[in-house]
């Protein structure tokens, strides 16, 4: 497990990340949420030892991440800012990771580039930004560690590549149960593949909650009313939101979800029917109440 605990860091009189704490369960995908310059990328490169914090500390399993080699090997980082040896290949980039990093697969990097449509001998400065992207998320894959930190690993990559490296992230999490770390500017991007959600404000996290316990206690209701009634008689629901078209009543509600299907038949509606929350759709939910616009944060 990765426990960050009162994390700080400032650079002269700027304050990239104030007293951030988190703990990241092994086997999981922690995704990091917030705006360009939120601090994201500063709060991964303490976690992966190459920033001291100026307060708090990182640690593995209880061991201390900062210039600590044996720690190091169980994780691999991947930048936003793409860095690749003057004039490597793919293949050279293989033999300088397979030498820091002792599981390294060969054989797994050598298919991987295959399927990817990547040649092992071309020279990586000729590739596209997304191509890079894409050796990037091959090289951590088939490093075999235990973590692996990705800094807007999906920018830039197609919807096709997209879903490819979430399909790689899903099968080595089943399989060696791999902890991905993602941070990113995007929430839909990590929808469909997070466990567990903070989002990063101006260096400070706003809500930090596992999704399905969000989900738990956040439901969505459509209903139409019987005749006479309208949407402010439902008083015994916890309402966040309400919408209406037509005679159709769309309506965001706290609470369990047998408490509020019990609720809603209480009013005997025409029509009823529950309907799954998008994940911006909870972040709206949840942020709203401790008083902040996610779509100006994130979107």
């Amino acid at each position: 497990m990765i426990k960050a605990e009162n994390l700080t860091k400032k650079f002269d009189t700027i304050v990239a990340v104030d007293h951030v704490s988190a703990e990241i369960r092994d086997g999981s995908v922690f995704g990091l949420i917030g705006t360009n310059g939120a601090g994201k990328s500063t709060f991964l490169r303490m976690l992966s030892g190459i920033l001291k914090p100026d307060e708090g500390n990182v640690t593995i399993d209880g061991k201390p991440v900062f210039e600590n080699e044996a720690v190091k090997e169980r994780f691999f980082y991947i930048s936003d800012d793409q860095y690749y040896f003057n004039n490597a290949t793919p293949a050279d980039m293989m033999s300088f990771y397979a030498k820091v990093y002792p599981a390294f697969d060969k054989a797994r990097f050598q298919s991987l580039m295959e399927k990817f449509g990547l040649d092992t001998r071309r020279k990586i400065q000729t590739f596209s930004k997304g191509m890079k992207k894409q050796l990037s998320v091959i090289c951590g894959i088939c490093a075999n560690t235990d973590y692996l930190f990705c800094d807007e690993t999906f920018d830039g990559l197609d919807p096709v590549m997209r879903q490819a490296v979430k399909s790689l992230f899903a099968n080595d999490m089943a399989e060696r149960n791999l902890t991905p770390i993602i941070a990113s500017h995007n929430l839909r991007e990590l929808e469909d593949i997070c466990d567990h959600v903070g989002l990063l404000h101006r260096g400070g996290i706003l809500l930090s909650r596992d999704l399905d316990d969000m989900k738990l206690n956040i439901h969505k209701v459509q209903c139409v009313l019987k005749e006479g009634m309208e949407e402010s008689d439902l008083t015994a629901l916890n309402r966040i939101k309400t919408e209406k078209r037509g005679k159709l009543y769309t309506i965001t509600v706290r609470g369990s979800k047998e408490e509020i299907e019990g609720l809603v038949e209480s009013y005997q509606p025409i029509f009823y029917e529950m309907i799954p929350l998008s994940l911006e759709e909870i972040f709206i939910s949840e942020t709203e109440v401790a008083g902040y616009d996610i779509k100006k944060l994130i979107f």
